[in-house]
């Protein structure tokens, strides 16, 4: 199987070939290095616009950050401010917006290379952390999402589950980096001078020269210079933050790929008078086209299990928009979706989507009902399979904002049973890195997919099938390198 690491060969080849176990430690902050942008400015936004921040705390932000932007006061003062105007508030309430903002905003603007980096650092068995200046309502979602084990971060003063509006230590910036890794070194026993620091920042420099390993990530001006000045690796990521011109284009041209794709497939039909076939050939042509011209290069493993038995109940892990468009590619030929029965009422993709061979079900309605009930509610798509037709379904239901895979509703294994077909998973690695959930730019990316061997469900039964979607579940999980 590729893995991230793989697909980041030449990034973590350093850490591949250099000494491994806990003693090395490799130490990550988190703007611009994890994260292609700044956690503080989406956390607050978050707060202004959902009504959240009070006046004062309004106030103390703003003039906070214009004194310490211009140059007027430090990091402690800045934090030390922003500490006093959240004094009084419930410590959940930062809580609960750390998470929201991470979730609506921040997971999906992880850079990948980033993530194979900390991969690499934990295969290596690593010490890994993530020093940050920011608070932990920001750091500790990443080191979450990450398996990160150890955060170090500005921390703010909490008694009896409420902000004093005093911070609980010296900040985490500067020297206090330094030191917040010194303290990890002494608990761990790891060797700083066998040790990675990741930054962007010249800000950063103490951490920098306490490490025998400094490697500056996305530098800004004055950090390039030193690593210029002193031969330290340097490495940028393009991969997230503001889409580049050619990024536009080529999203563009992939949108536009539906019409000629669309032209083949009525040419086909009306040649071999044969509505399918149209279907088969535009569905071909549009999944080579739109990922060749958004720069998706899909690499399959286990392609030939995707032909091993037809018809199918095709299962994947939902991550992205992008997903039929590469179930298209794998499956190829004589497969169809599942969409919602409301959309079938809507004017504009009820038409679009029944002409496109769509099989709409009563979704709620399944979730709800009895056995009964969901084997009426799954008939239409009974009926596709037995005419030939593979389904393609995410037992998710909705598409993941992160790459942790969520729990497996029983609809596709119900169809599966009903129709007497087998269940073939096919597991998206890594689709995250290309779309996003509510992006709107496709980023070139090499995409890894595992199509398991086609599960039998002809012995499976209604008392039995928990523990059937559990097993098939935890396959997901194992391709995936993903805890229950």
């Amino acid at each position: 199987m590729l893995g991230s690491m793989a697909l980041y060969a030449r990034l973590t080849k350093e850490i591949r070939q250099g000494p491994s176990g806990p003693k090395v430690g490799a130490f990550f902050d988190l703007d611009h290095t994890i994260l292609a942008g700044f956690s503080a400015t989406s956390f607050m936004r978050e707060r202004l616009l959902s009504g959240r921040m009070s006046p004062n705390e309004m106030v103390g932000t703003f003039y906070g950050a214009l004194s310490f932007g211009l140059g007027r006061t430090g990091f402690s003062a800045l934090m030390t401010g922003m500490s006093a105007s959240y004094r009084g508030l419930a410590e959940s309430v930062l809580e609960e917006v750390g998470e929201e903002v991470f979730e609506k905003h921040l997971a999906r603007q992880i850079y990948p290379e980033s993530r194979a980096l900390v991969e690499a650092h934990q295969d290596a068995g690593h010490t890994v952390a993530i020093i940050s200046s920011a608070t932990k309502y920001q750091v500790l979602p990443f080191a979450r999402e990450l398996g990160i084990d150890h955060a170090m971060y500005t921390e703010l003063e909490v008694e009896d589950g409420v902000f004093t509006g005093e911070l609980a230590g010296p900040t985490c910036y500067g020297e206090g980096k330094a030191e917040a890794a010194r303290e990890i070194a002494q608990a761990e026993g790891v060797d700083l001078e066998q040790s990675y620091f990741y930054t962007d920042s010249h800000e950063d420099l103490p951490l920098l020269e306490a490490v025998g390993r400094p490697r500056p990530l996305n530098p800004n001006r004055q950090l390039a210079q030193i690593a210029k000045e002193r031969s330290w690796p340097v490495r940028r990521f393009h991969s997230r933050g503001r889409p580049s011109f050619g990024d536009l284009v080529r999203t563009g041209l992939s949108y536009a790929s539906v019409a000629p794709a669309l032209g083949a497939g009525i040419a086909a039909g009306i040649v071999n008078g044969s509505y399918r076939e149209l279907l088969n050939v535009s569905g071909a042509v549009w999944s080579d086209l739109a990922t060749s011209l958004a720069g998706i290069d899909l690499r399959v493993e286990g392609e030939e299990n995707a032909w091993a038995a037809r018809p199918a109940v095709f299962i994947f892990n939902h991550q992205s928009a992008l997903d039929p468009i590469l179930m298209l590619k794998i499956v190829r030929r004589d497969m169809t979706g599942v969409g919602k029965k409301e959309i079938q009422d809507d004017p504009i993709m009820g038409p679009l989507f029944t002409a496109a061979g769509v099989v709409f079900v009563d979704r709620a309605g399944i979730a709800a009902a009895g056995a009964e009930e969901a084997k009426k509610a799954l008939e239409p798509a009974v009926r596709a399979l037995d005419h030939g037709r593979s389904i393609a379904i995410a037992p998710e239901g909705t598409r993941s904002l992160t790459r942790r895979l969520g729990p497996f509703r029983k609809g596709a294994f119900h169809l599966a049973m009903q129709a007497g077909v087998p269940i073939v998973p096919v597991v998206f690695r890594n689709v995250l890195d290309a779309f996003p959930k509510d992006a709107a730019v496709v980023r070139p990316a090499t995409i890894e997919a595992v199509v398991l061997p086609p599960i039998d469900t002809s012995s499976w039964t209604e008392e039995g099938l928990d523990e059937e979607i559990a097993r098939v579940r935890g396959m997901f999980l194992d391709v995936l390198h993903q805890d229950a």
